[in-house]
């Protein structure tokens, strides 16, 4: 999995501001620090939607960068953001769970207006984010 390094930020009680040094223009926020990672992701996706994908620099490298190393004497912060390549194309799988919990599993998705598919693919796309 790719990972880019995002350059977080707040000011006093605001959200949280979330940039991509290595992939312009990318932007991103969160009202609350749980939410930071996953909001970031998928703004990365959405951003990087047909692009060809540029380079991440290491995070040596960003912490040297003199930009980025003022931001940190000011009180940002570095988090990695996995990038989740969203291609709109669906694939079959076969997966095994115990009866049980697919029962389960089936009537939440089905309260909340969803296929258990999608609930599950939902599920896992927050988990690798971090939400």
């Amino acid at each position: 999995m790719r990972y880019y390094i995002a350059l977080v930020h707040q000011d006093g009680q605001s959200a949280f501001g979330v940039q991509f040094p290595d992939v312009p223009g990318c932007f991103s926020a969160a009202d609350d620090m749980n939410d930071l990672i996953a909001n970031a992701s998928e703004a990365l996706a959405l951003h990087l939607e047909g692009e060809g994908l540029p380079d991440a620099r290491p995070l040596d490298a960003l912490r040297t960068d003199p930009e980025i190393a003022e931001e940190l004497a000011r009180g940002a912060f570095l988090v990695a953001v996995p990038y989740i390549s969203l291609t709109g194309r669906t694939v079959k799988a076969n997966i095994t769970m115990d009866a049980g919990l697919k029962e389960a599993a089936t009537a939440v998705a089905d309260a909340r207006g969803l296929t258990l598919s999608s609930y599950l693919a939902d599920l896992a796309r927050r988990d690798i984010a971090g939400k």
